[in-house]
């Protein structure tokens, strides 16, 4: 079992007000869960510092499956990165639009590039790339 430590953190009143909003918004128990799962977002961020360090990421795309060749084209990209690409899933939110939600794990900077390449493919509507971890170096 892992050891805790406790500090003291010092705040300004308003600051603190409004992380205590902040944190009952969101629905953490207490200042401490909040205040671990900041760090933690850091941390993985400064993760993705290091082009060649192991993560996750999953790229979010919105388009229109009638575009012509659209749907082969991302088809295409994720087939030449089958070895970081390990999940995919295709949701139709109406009759023309279409999400494609894609997990890949592998090297920061070729996870970047995949994302880049799917994110720059002419036609889709909205795309975003969401860094996660492994978790590896998470407590």
């Amino acid at each position: 079992m892992s050891r805790v430590s406790r500090f003291g953190v010092s705040l300004e009143k308003e600051l603190l007000k409004r992380f205590d909003a902040y944190i009952k918004k969101l629905g953490f128990k207490n200042r401490s869960e909040a205040i671990r799962n900041l760090i933690r977002h850091r941390l993985v961020e400064e993760e993705w510092k290091e082009e060649k360090k192991e993560s996750v990421g999953i790229v979010g795309l919105v388009y229109d499956h009638h575009r012509r060749e659209l749907q082969e084209k991302l088809t295409d990209i994720q087939h030449e990165h089958l070895s970081i690409i390990i999940a995919s899933m295709h949701v139709h939110l109406d009759e023309h639009n279409c999400l494609e939600v894609i997990v890949l794990k592998g090297k920061v900077d070729l996870i970047k590039k995949t994302a880049d390449q799917l994110l720059a493919t002419r036609n889709v509507k909205y795309g975003k790339l969401i860094m996660a971890t492994t978790g590896a170096n998470l407590v």
